[in-house]
């Protein structure tokens, strides 16, 4: 019973190390979210929304970092305010997992696109991460 106890400890420790260590593929999470409509599209794994935005282009994304930047274990992976898109990486508090979140504006449409990078099912983190963000940036959009 103890080596079995022994192999799970070290199994876990040996995934939670992966996890943590992981290396992120930039040219596939930094792509542009794909939605030409406003609204939300809510997917197993993942939070797709879109909104008109009522203010200057680079005021929305600058303001949009600033307030994903003050998220914890958050930080910008890819682009910029200039390039007219972000990709954030968030990760969980406790195992480390990593969500991205990719924000571009296109058309006067702010566009969002959360997602997991290990497993199928976020328990709606992107989702809340996403909202929140565009809850922080109040009148700078608008409702749906």
């Amino acid at each position: 019973m103890l080596n079995l106890v022994i192999l799970l400890g070290f199994l876990l420790a040996t995934v939670v190390t992966c996890v943590r260590l992981s290396r992120a593929d930039l040219d596939r999470w930094h792509q542009h979210p794909d939605i030409a409509d406003p609204g939300d599209l809510h997917g197993e794994g993942s939070f797709h929304c879109a909104r008109r935005i009522a203010a200057p282009e680079a005021e929305v994304l600058a303001a949009l970092k600033e307030n994903a930047l003050a998220t914890p274990r958050t930080i910008l992976v890819a682009g910029d305010v200039a390039d007219g898109m972000m990709t954030f990486e968030t990760r969980s508090a406790v195992m480390g997992f990593p969500d991205y979140t990719t924000a571009a504006v296109k058309d006067g449409l702010l566009v969002m696109h959360g997602r997991l990078r290990f497993g199928r099912k976020d328990f709606g983190v992107n989702r809340a991460r996403v909202t929140g963000w565009l809850d922080a940036l109040g009148p700078l959009t608008e409702p749906l």
